[in-house]
């Protein structure tokens, strides 16, 4: 049996089986109310039932009391719907208002996706959620060397595992021991959610997102997230990379085209059927006018900031639609620079 829950006071609805939570099903269908522990006892998704009958589930009695829940509140991580609801409720939207956490977490699984990428899947502690807007990223806390910072590839609704991809750079620390020498069950510490690169939900605009390299982690969360909210402006997805071996989880990128999404890869360094050059010149040649659209790029610092100066400057991109995230890289002294996460 299903129930239909409607969220005061932004008018959103969505449903709910009987044996899901109030927060379950709303994050399931892309709405972000605010939660921590997800376990009853942090409260901080306590909030009130206006209308309709609720099995408050297990919970802490002292984060619920029975005084509260006279008075209509309960706990939405437990709270499971026995008729049709509606809540009152903040929805989350902006960064600023989601708690900045240390914790904890173990790596579940490596994949190597590429030659030179790895996907971590990290496992938080069993009483222990991140919650984040798509497109945020995470700092890897080290003992000896500067925080690591790697964006966030999965969307909120999807948060059983936090997802990075990671790429092998010559001189990067925490990069080489991810390649040479973690292994499954690893125990790592994080803190986040960190940034300002998410999707602007309230923005009537088509989006361009442009993606180099490992940059395709935050498009892929935004995108999906996207996609589950029902987000109705169109999308074009362009990502650059240097060889065709460097294009992953196409089988993915197969779905969001099924969805309505188009997708162009751009290829640097090899000759191939594709698009070739610069990622962000391939967006140049297709659009003449970017004056009505919202563009998010992510990635190298050198394709960011070439982005952000030709699609202003030649075609019209107001600067408050312009969203990014260059990926930086400090690897150890003396050696320079060599590349980007």
């Amino acid at each position: 049996m299903s129930f239909n829950i409607k969220i005061q006071p932004s008018g959103h609805e969505f449903p709910a089986a009987a044996d899901e939570s109030i927060l379950e099903a709303a994050l399931a269908h892309g709405l972000l109310l605010p939660y921590s522990c997800r376990n009853g006892a942090c409260g901080v998704c306590k909030s009130k039932v206006v209308t309709g009958e609720v099995d408050y589930g297990e919970h802490q009695d002292t984060t619920l009391t029975d005084a509260e829940k006279a008075a209509g509140m309960a706990l939405f991580c437990c709270a499971r719907p026995l008729s049709d609801l509606v809540i009152e409720s903040h929805e989350v939207t902006r960064a600023q208002e989601i708690p900045v956490k240390m914790l904890p977490c173990r790596v579940e699984k490596m994949r190597k996706v590429a030659d030179d990428v790895m996907v971590l899947s990290l496992k938080l502690p069993a009483n222990e959620r991140l919650q984040f807007l798509a497109g945020q990223y995470i700092d890897i806390l080290q003992k000896d060397d500067k925080p690591r910072s790697f964006s966030l590839a999965n969307a909120p609704h999807d948060d059983a595992f936090l997802e990075l991809h990671v790429r092998n750079i010559a001189g990067g620390t925490f990069t080489e021991h991810v390649f040479n020498r973690m292994k499954e069950r690893d125990i790592l510490r994080i803190k986040g959610p960190l940034g300002t690169f998410f999707l602007r939900e309230d923005s009537a605009k088509p989006v361009i997102f442009v993606a180099s390299g490992t940059g395709f982690a935050p498009v892929k969360a935004i995108i999906e997230h996207a996609l589950k909210i029902g987000f109705k402006p169109g999308m074009h997805f362009y990502w650059g990379v240097r060889k065709v071996s460097d294009l992953y989880m196409l089988d993915k990128i197969g779905e969001w085209e099924a969805a309505g999404i188009k997708f162009t890869p751009v290829v640097s360094d090899e000759t191939w059927d594709g698009r070739t050059g610069f990622v962000h010149e391939a967006v140049l040649q297709d659009y003449s006018d970017l004056s009505g659209y919202a563009v998010y790029a992510c990635g190298a610092p050198v394709v960011v900031e070439a982005a952000h100066r030709d699609f202003t400057v030649q075609r019209g991109l107001p600067q408050d639609a312009f969203f990014s995230d260059a990926f930086t890289f400090a690897p150890k002294s003396p050696t320079p620079p060599a590349g980007n996460t």
